[in-house]
């Protein structure tokens, strides 16, 4: 049976209409953050109901992350991401029908994290497949990512803030951004991966059997795991910890905290055309420069915690939405290159989920507070990011080292089972960053 290919008369664009779903997920996703605020006061929420809100949201990400992705691979990206896109709305009209109601805004975050799970690791490696230029895919694919991310919590924080019903009218933008959206990603051409790679239909993967052959290399967990939850830890520090760390409960206010979430995604979206150059010079290089980003970030939030500064907690934003964003292009770009075609869906995912844990940073700041005080939390975060970037400049060294020294035309061992062919390894034409000659 011929291999189903795209049309590349389409896919030179169509990867658009893909990279909008993404974004229109995404602010579903985030919009919820600094509402977060109102319905404190409104509801007279304690803060264990408010970390029960977004411990509902990562309890169906995670599945949906594990599930989309890898059934994606098997039946398709369209027929995986369409429904999700679809019911992403479905989710902010729960909040918007029932906004004093916590089990419906429990139910809403519930499908909210189911989407966003499904979506963005099958549509990730959708606008991959779509992408003429696979150099150029993880950028798109974080430019769309991170813009859902910030839109939709500033103009949510905008409507709270200073528009009438402040638990009603932020979503609406949402609901008629996600029926475009769904227009828009309808026309989309089904890149048939499972087919194209094995050569008849529904072809099986590894996965759910057991984990893709990737995510069980060393690379993938020596190499790309240790960084991937700062790409979200360090958003979740900038727009969640400190704005509660640096005002009062009297002044704390909804604006300020779209203010740190939009200077946080604004930051994200400034560093991922340099990731791009500095991953097409070297692999994990844009890893190592967030991870230096967040380490400066933690430093400056000592002084911003010690101070109560909201000036200083914005720049803190900045620099932890710079390691949000190299982190973030570093890890998926390293994860295409891993991934078969077959399994690019499910290895994606799985990154995914690794970068969700860094949700938990903010119970992990509250755990350190007890031990060694509030600025004391900052610098072992601060610490703990020098190590990573260590581990991580360490590990490359010594792949690129290993590269140098293999002796030509004598094999270096097996061949690694993750990679697939024509991706940037070592060795190939597009891995001369990662072996400089």
């Amino acid at each position: 049976m011929a291999a189903a290919t795209p049309d590349r008369t389409l896919s030179g664009t169509s990867w658009r209409r893909v990279a909008f779903a993404m974004f229109a997920v995404g602010w579903g996703a985030n919009q919820f953050s600094p509402i977060l605020i109102v319905y404190r006061h409104e509801l007279a929420l304690s803060a264990g109901v408010l970390a029960g809100l977004f411990g509902v949201y990562a309890a169906t990400l995670i599945p949906g992350l594990l599930i989309g992705g890898p059934v994606s691979d098997r039946i398709g990206r369209r027929p995986v991401v369409l429904p999700f896109v679809v019911l992403s709305p479905v989710a902010t009209l729960l909040f918007v029908a029932g906004p004093r109601s916590l089990a419906v805004i429990a139910a809403g975050r519930a499908l909210a994290g189911l989407c966003s799970g499904v979506v963005f690791g099958s549509a990730t490696a959708w606008v991959q497949e779509l992408s003429d230029d696979p150099a150029v895919s993880a950028r798109r694919s974080a430019v769309a990512l991170s813009a859902g991310f910030g839109l939709g919590p500033a103009v949510a924080s905008v409507l709270a803030q200073w528009a009438g019903d402040p638990l009603v009218l932020p979503y609406l933008p949402h609901v008629v951004l996600g029926v475009v959206a769904v227009t828009v990603v309808w026309r989309a051409p089904e890149t048939g991966v499972a087919r194209s790679a094995a050569g008849r239909p529904g072809a099986p993967a590894t996965w759910p059997g057991r984990p893709p052959r990737a995510v069980r290399s060393r690379r993938f967990w020596l190499a790309v795991a240790p960084a991937a939850p700062w790409v979200f830890g360090s958003a979740t520090l900038a727009f969640v910890v400190l704005p509660q760390e640096v005002t009062s409960a009297r002044s704390l206010s909804v604006g300020f905290a779209g203010l740190a979430t939009a200077m946080t995604i604004a930051g994200g979206l400034a560093a991922q055309p340099l990731a791009r150059r500095l991953e097409a010079r070297q692999r994990l290089a844009a890893n190592i420069a967030g991870l230096g980003c967040a380490v400066a970030a933690s430093l400056l939030a000592v002084g911003a915690v010690a101070a109560s500064s909201p000036v200083i907690a914005i720049a803190c934003a900045v620099l932890y939405g710079l390691a949000y964003g190299f982190c973030l292009v570093s890890g998926l770009r390293e994860s295409e290159r891993l991934a078969s075609p077959r399994e690019h869906g499910a290895v994606v995912a799985c990154f995914y989920v690794l970068t969700y844990v860094g949700f938990a940073g903010a119970y992990l700041v509250d755990g350190l507070d007890v031990l060694v005080g509030r600025t004391g939390a900052f610098v072992v975060l601060a610490v703990a990011g020098a190590v990573t970037a260590a581990w991580t400049a360490a590990y490359t060294t010594g792949s690129r080292a290993g590269d140098r020294a293999r002796v030509p035309g004598v094999p270096a061992g097996p061949p690694d089972p993750a990679a697939r062919p024509g991706s940037p390894g070592p060795s190939g034409p597009a891995g001369r960053s990662a072996s400089p000659r």
